[in-house]
């Protein structure tokens, strides 16, 4: 697990030569603890995909630091698509980020195990269900025991059956593999059943307007007169 101090002095959205791009943060800080669940809502649009490119080092066109509680923490990512290689084998997929060899197929194979995948390794993506896809997904994202979780709406378009499947299997894989996560969702519902903080951004430049600690039980994760009532203080600057 690893601490993670944002801040982004400015980011701005390209735009076409001598305009000047949409500033989207400025004077944007955010600290999350090592161990933290961080579920962030906010608009579509808003910037919540560009924060987590930015985190995980995949945008560097801004002017601003991300600080690690400690050095080189191993960050997984799991997109809103799947992103599974299409010409590979399920399990050669959930192996991309690990070292080349048998003990990579090894960690790969559990890990679909894991996931309840193990009999589809040697299948390709395409005769996956998304559900299935979304399996291999966390299975990937969690094939190199990240100390640092980023997941941008990882469930979103499945139905609401799948989907619960889908957050209890996360809380599977989190109680056995501990992780600071930053979770990007729409849903406020989802938000209240997983995260142990929300954070509400809104407006151009991005702000957070919420910033709310969570500390639920299973049991009032569960019920849903408490996931309203947590919903309801929120307030309407939370959309889903």
């Amino acid at each position: 697990m690893n601490a993670i101090a944002i801040e982004i002095a400015e980011k701005r959205y390209r735009a076409p030569a001598g305009e000047a791009g949409r500033e989207i943060f400025r004077g944007f800080r955010l600290d999350i603890g090592a161990g933290e669940f961080v579920a962030l809502l906010g608009e579509s649009g808003i910037g919540k995909t560009t924060l987590l490119n930015i985190v995980a080092g995949l945008d560097r066109d801004y002017r601003g630091t991300v600080r690690f509680g400690a050095a080189a923490p191993r960050v997984g990512y799991a997109f809103q698509n799947p992103r599974l290689l299409p010409w590979r084998t399920v399990l050669q997929n959930v192996a991309l980020p690990l070292p080349p060899g048998a003990e990579g197929q090894r960690r790969a194979r559990a890990m679909l195990e894991e996931v309840g995948l193990g009999e589809l390794a040697d299948a390709y993506p395409e005769r996956l269900s998304l559900g299935q896809q979304r399996r291999v997904a966390l299975a990937r994202a969690f094939a190199i025991e990240p100390d640092v979780l980023l997941m941008d709406e990882p469930f979103v378009s499945l139905d609401e059956a799948g989907a619960a499947r889908l957050r209890d299997l996360l809380r599977r894989l989190l109680a056995g593999r501990p992780a600071t996560v930053l979770f990007v969702t729409h849903d406020r519902r989802e938000a209240v059943e997983l995260a142990s903080r929300i954070v509400v951004l809104e407006g151009t430049p991005v702000r957070i307007v919420r910033d709310l600690p969570l500390a639920l039980t299973p049991a009032e994760r569960a019920n849903a007169a408490c996931i309203d009532e947590v919903r309801a203080a929120l307030g309407a600057a939370a959309p889903g």
